[in-house]
C-alpha cells in the first residue's frame, strides 16, 4: 500500500511538473541519478533568454550625416598621415639640416620683425610684429632683428657647439630682462591700467613683469641694484667671462684699444700657456714697443721644464741637478724637454725653439761640420754614477751640444782656437735616458709608425641598415626603434629602444631576419648595452677601417701616461682607442683560429713596449715554436735571452722565471716591500741599506714580459711541466713584475687547462671556429661570431661583459723601423743561465763507463721511433732488464727522455733533428 501511494505521488508532482512547463517530465526512477549527479557537479546556468532588440527608428535626415560624419573622418585621416609622414621625414633628417634650418628660420623672423619695427610695415604681419614684439620689448624693439640676426649666423659658423649655443641664450635672456626692467622703473613704470601705449613706450610686458613684482615687495630703490645684478649676470654668461677674470679682461680690452701700455709680462693673445710663449720672441718685443733685448724669462723655462720632469715621473734623474744661472744653450735644451712629448706626440715645436737653437746649429760661430758618434755611446759622460737614468746627454768632455744633433746621434764639434765655455750638465731630455753602464737610450719616435685617416661617424651603408632593421621591425609587428647608432672600424652597434610592455625576447627571436634583412650572418645582440636601457645590435661594416698603431701610442703619448707596460690594443665599437696597462691585468690570454689576428696582436704588444720602455724598464723571453712569428726581434736590447724555439728549452726558461720569481720575492721580504715598484723606488731613493760587509749592488729589477706566442707546442712536448711553471708564475709573479701573455690557435680543453684559465683572468679572444673554442677562452659565447682579421672581444680582469675591438695593425715595415732603432741605440745582454739551468743540473750522474756505444745506440733508437720503452731496449739490443733500466736512467739524466710513469712508456724528449747533437753530447764533443 505504501508504495502505491508513493507511485500515486510521484505521479501526481510528474503531472503538476507537466502542467508548468508545459513537458513531460521523466519517471521518478530514472530521475535519482540525475540528482546524484547534480550534487557532484553544478548545474549550469541557464542563460536568460535575450529580448529582441527593437528596431532603429528611421533617420529623419536620410543617413546624410553619417555619410557627412565618413567624408569629415576619411579627409581628417588623409591630412593627419601626410603630416605624420613629414614628421617622420624631419626626424630622419640630417642634424646638420635641422640646424641649418633653425638658424634660417631665424634670418627669416629678423627680417619680418625688422620690416615690423623699422618701418611701417602695413597687413597682419606687421600688426602681429607689433603687437608681440613691441608690446614684449617696449622701447627696445628696435634691437630684436639686431640680436635674432646674430643668433642666426652664430648657428650658421658654429652648429658644432650647441652647449655655447644655449649658454648665450641663457645670458641674453637674462640680459634682456634686466635691462628692460631698468627702462621700465626709468620711464615711471607705468601699469597695465595706464593703457597699452604706456607700457609699449616703457620697458613693454617683459620690463613690466620683471620691475613690478620687485617694486611691490621692496620698492624702487632696491629693484634698481637687483636688476643691475640680473643685468651683470646675464652679460658674464654671455661672454663666459668669470668674476675673478673681470679684471685680467678689463686690462686686456684696455691693451688692444691702446687706452693701458703694455708691459713685459702682459699676455697678447690670452692666457693660455701657448700664447704665453711668444713673450720671448724678441722680434714681437720690438714691435710691440719692448726692450729690444728682452730674452727668455729663465723662470719660465725651468718651469716648462719641470712640467716635463713631472710628466715622466720614472725617468726622473738619481741626483737632481744643480740650481744655476741659464744660458742661451740651455734655454734651448730646456725649452726642447719641455716640449718633448708634444714633438713625439707629431705636434711641430713652438717658435721659441727655432728662435733660441738658431744661434747653436752647426755651422755657424766657428762651429765645424758634425762627426758621427756610435749611438750606443752618443751623450755617454764619463764618470756618471752607474745606474744613473734620465741624466742629460753630454758629450766627452762636457762640452754642451746642439739637442736637435743629439737626437739624431751626431755632435757638432766647436772652434778650437776658442776658450771653451765651463762644463755645466744640462736639464735632463725626456726622450734621453741614462742607463747602467753610462750608455745613453733614446726610445724610438713615434714618426716611425704611419698615421691613420680619421674614423668615420656615419656612412650611407649605416643608414641603409637603420632603414632594414625598421622594416623587420614594421613588418613583425615589433614596437622597437633604432634611436642611434656608434660606427667602429669593423662593426656598428645600433640601439634599440622597445616600446612599452615589449619583451626583450621579441628582439633577440629576430636574429636571423635581422640577418637576412641586413645580408650579414655575423650578427650579433647584446641586450641590454651596458649603462643603457636599450638593445645593441652589432653588424659589420661594409667599408672597413684600418686601426694604425701609431694612432694609439699618440694618443698615450698625449694622455701623459708614462707607464711602460701601457700597450696599445685597438679600437672599440664606438670609436674609442683601447688601451691596456699589463702590469694591472696581470696575466693574458689570447686565442683565436688561423688568421683571426692573434700573431698581429703580439706583434703590437711587443712593439708598444718597444716604443714606450728602455730595456732596463722592461725585459721580455720571447718563445716562439713556430719559429717565424717573431724573428723580426731578434737582436733587440730588451731580450734577455736569444728567441726560444725549442719547446724543450721553453720549458726550462718557465722554471727559470719561476726560479727568478723566487729571488725577487726573497729581496722583497728581506726589506720589508710587497711590491716590486715599491722596491724599485726605495732602491732610486736611496732607501734601502744592505748590511755591513755585504758586497752586493742593489739595481732596481725591471719588469719581465713573457710571451708564449703557440702554448699547444709547449703542451704537446711537456705538459706537466710546463702547465706547473704557467701556474706556479701566474698565481704568485704579480707582485714580483713578471707577467705572462699566453697565445694558441688551439683553444682546447687540454691546452688551456682549467689551472692556466683560474689563474689567467684576462683574455683577449679573436675569431674562433666553433661555440665550444668561445667557451674555453671567455667562459661564455661570442668569439664564435667574430668576423676576423682582428676583430676580437676583450675581457679584462674585474669586467662582466667583454668590450669588442678592432685591434691595432703595424706593417712589417713599420716594426723593422723600431727594431733597428732599438738596435743602433744598444746590444742585447744576454743571460746565460735561462735555458741551461736544468742541462746543469742533469750532468751530474755516475759514470757511463764501457756503456759508451750501448748508450748511443739506445739513444740512436729511442729517438728514431720516439717511442722511450724498457722492453724494446731489451728486444732491440738484447740486454737485460737492469741493463735496459740503466740505459734509461742514463738517458733520462742527459735530457733526451722523460721520468718514469709506472708501466708507461717515457716521453722522448729530443726530435729526430736534434740526434746528432745528442750523441755528440753524449761521447762529450763538441755538439
Amino acid at each position: 500500500m505504501a508504495s502505491r501511494t508513493s507511485g500515486k505521488g510521484s505521479q501526481s508532482t510528474a503531472g503538476t511538473a507537466k502542467g508548468r512547463t508545459g513537458r513531460t517530465t521523466a519517471p521518478a526512477k530514472k530521475a535519482a541519478p540525475a540528482r546524484g549527479a547534480a550534487a557532484r557537479k553544478a548545474p549550469a546556468k541557464r542563460a536568460p533568454a535575450k529580448k529582441a532588440a527593437p528596431k532603429p527608428a528611421p533617420s529623419p535626415t536620410g543617413g546624410v550625416v553619417r555619410l557627412v560624419r565618413a567624408v569629415w573622418l576619411g579627409c581628417a585621416h588623409a591630412v593627419g598621415a601626410v603630416f605624420r609622414g613629414i614628421g617622420q621625414g624631419a626626424r630622419n633628417l640630417d642634424p646638420a639640416h635641422r640646424k641649418d634650418g633653425v638658424a634660417l628660420l631665424l634670418l627669416a623672423l629678423a627680417l619680418i620683425v625688422a620690416a615690423g619695427t623699422w618701418s611701417n610695415l602695413s597687413g597682419p604681419v606687421g600688426e602681429l610684429v607689433t603687437m608681440l614684439v613691441t608690446g614684449a620689448f617696449g622701447r627696445l624693439d628696435l634691437l630684436v632683428p639686431v640680436i635674432l640676426g646674430v643668433m642666426a649666423v652664430r648657428f650658421i659658423r658654429h652648429p658644432d657647439q650647441p652647449d655655447a649655443n644655449g649658454r648665450i641664450g641663457v645670458g641674453l635672456s637674462a640680459l634682456a630682462v634686466g635691462v628692460l626692467g631698468l627702462v621700465h622703473i626709468a620711464c615711471g613704470a607705468p601699469g597695465r591700467g595706464e593703457g597699452t601705449t604706456a607700457m609699449q613706450d616703457a620697458g613693454g610686458l617683459i620690463g613690466w613683469a620683471a620691475s613690478k613684482p620687485l617694486i611691490f615687495t621692496m620698492g624702487a630703490p632696491l629693484a634698481v641694484p637687483m636688476l643691475v645684478l640680473l643685468t651683470v649676470f646675464g652679460l658674464l654668461v654671455v661672454t663666459a667671462t668669470p668674476v675673478n677674470a673681470i679684471p685680467e679682461r678689463l686690462r686686456r680690452l684696455g691693451i688692444r684699444l691702446g687706452v693701458i701700455a703694455p708691459n713685459e709680462y702682459d699676455e697678447e693673445y690670452g692666457p693660455s700657456p701657448a700664447a704665453r710663449r711668444g713673450r720671448h720672441d724678441p722680434e714681437q718685443w720690438r714691435a710691440r714697443g719692448g726692450p729690444a733685448d728682452a730674452g727668455p724669462d729663465p723662470v719660465d723655462i725651468e718651469e716648462q721644464a719641470l712640467a716635463a720632469r713631472r710628466r715622466r715621473p720614472r725617468r726622473t734623474p738619481v741626483d737632481p741637478a744643480v740650481e744655476r744661472e741659464m744660458d742661451a744653450v740651455d734655454v734651448a735644451a730646456a725649452a726642447a724637454a719641455a716640449l718633448d712629448g708634444v714633438v713625439l706626440g707629431g705636434m711641430p715645436p713652438s717658435p721659441v725653439v727655432a728662435d733660441l737653437t738658431q744661434g747653436i746649429t752647426p755651422g755657424q760661430d766657428g762651429a765645424e761640420p758634425t762627426a758621427p758618434v756610435p749611438p750606443a755611446r752618443a751623450g755617454a759622460k764619463p764618470g756618471a754614477p752607474a745606474g744613473a737614468r734620465g741624466a742629460a746627454a753630454e758629450p766627452a768632455g762636457g762640452l754642451p751640444h746642439d739637442t736637435t744633433a743629439a737626437a739624431s746621434g751626431t755632435l757638432s764639434v766647436p772652434d778650437l782656437t776658442k776658450a771653451p765655455p765651463e762644463p755645466q750638465p744640462l736639464p735632463p731630455r725626456a726622450e734621453q735616458l741614462r742607463l747602467r753602464g753610462d750608455i745613453a737610450y733614446a726610445l724610438p719616435s713615434l714618426d716611425l709608425l704611419e698615421r691613420g685617416g680619421p674614423g668615420k661617424t656615419r656612412s650611407a651603408a649605416n643608414d641603409a641598415v637603420v632603414a632594414s632593421l625598421r622594416n623587420v621591425f614594421s613588418e613583425f609587428k615589433v614596437d622597437a626603434d633604432v634611436t642611434g647608432f656608434t660606427r667602429g672600424p669593423t662593426v656598428t652597434r645600433y640601439e634599440v629602444t622597445l616600446g612599452a610592455a615589449v619583451k626583450v625576447e621579441r628582439i633577440t627571436a629576430l636574429t636571423k631576419n635581422i640577418a637576412y634583412a641586413v645580408a650579414s650572418p655575423d650578427v650579433r645582440i647584446i641586450s641590454p648595452i651596458p649603462g643603457k636601457s636599450a638593445v645593441g645590435i652589432e653588424i659589420p661594416n661594409t667599408d672597413r677601417e684600418m686601426v694604425n698603431l701609431g694612432d694609439v701610442l699618440r694618443l698615450a703619448d698625449a694622455a701623459e701616461d708614462d707607464h711602460p707596460m701601457l700597450v696599445a690594443l685597438g679600437k672599440d665599437v664606438e670609436g674609442g682607442y683601447v688601451m691596456a696597462n699589463l702590469a694591472k691585468m696581470p696575466h693574458v690570454l689570447v686565442a683565436g683560429a688561423t688568421g683571426s689576428g692573434k700573431s698581429s696582436c703580439i706583434n703590437c704588444l711587443i712593439t708598444s713596449i718597444m716604443v714606450r720602455a728602455t730595456p732596463e724598464d722592461v725585459r721580455m723571453v720571447l718563445i716562439d715554436p713556430k719559429r717565424v712569428e717573431l724573428t723580426a726581434y731578434e737582436g733587440i736590447p730588451h731580450l734577455i735571452t736569444p728567441i726560444i724555439t725549442n719547446p724543450k728549452r721553453a720549458a726550462e726558461a718557465l722554471q727559470w722565471v719561476v726560479r727568478e720569481m723566487d729571488l725577487r720575492y726573497d729581496d722583497l721580504a728581506a726589506f720589508g716591500y710587497r711590491h716590486i715598484d715599491d722596491f724599485n723606488q726605495a732602491i732610486r731613493d736611496g732607501k734601502i741599506q744592505l748590511p755591513p760587509g755585504s758586497e752586493r749592488e742593489l739595481s732596481p729589477y725591471p719588469y719581465l714580459l713573457v710571451i708564449v706566442d703557440e702554448l699547444a707546442d709547449l703542451m704537446m712536448v711537456a705538459p706537466r711541466d710546463v702547465e706547473d711553471s704557467i701556474v706556479r708564475i701566474t698565481q704568485l709573479a704579480r707582485a714580483a713584475g713578471i707577467h705572462l701573455v699566453l697565445a694558441t690557435q688551439r683553444p682546447s680543453v687540454d691546452v688551456v687547462t682549467g689551472l692556466i684559465k683560474a689563474n689567467v683572468p684576462s683574455r683577449l679572444a679573436f675569431a674562433t671556429s666553433s661555440l665550444a673554442d668561445s667557451r674555453v677562452i671567455l667562459d661564455q659565447p661570442g668569439a664564435e661570431k667574430l668576423i676576423g682579421k682582428g676583430d676580437g672581444l676583450f675581457l679584462p680582469m674585474g669586467a662582466n661583459k667583454p668590450v669588442r675591438l678592432q685591434g691595432a695593425f703595424a706593417t712589417e715595415e713599420e716594426v723593422g723601423k723600431v727594431v733597428r732603432h732599438c738596435k743602433d741605440q744598444m746590444a742585447p745582454v744576454f743571460r746565460d743561465d735561462v735555458t741551461v739551468g736544468q742541462q746543469q743540473k742533469k750532468e751530474i750522474d755516475e759514470e757511463i763507463g764501457d756503456d759508451l756505444d750501448l748508450l748511443c745506440q739506445a739513444a740512436e733508437l729511442v729517438v728514431s721511433t720516439q717511442f722511450g720503452s724498457t722492453s724494446m731496449l731489451q728486444r732491440k739490443l738484447r740486454v737485460g732488464f737492469a741493463k735496459a733500466g740503466r740505459l734509461m736512467d742514463l738517458m733520462e739524466s742527459r735530457g733526451i727522455v722523460g721520468p718514469s710513469e709506472g708501466s708507461k712508456a717515457r716521453d722522448v724528449l729530443v726530435k729526430a733533428d736534434e740526434l746528432d747533437g745528442v750523441l755528440a753530447v753524449i761521447r762529450g764533443e763538441a755538439p
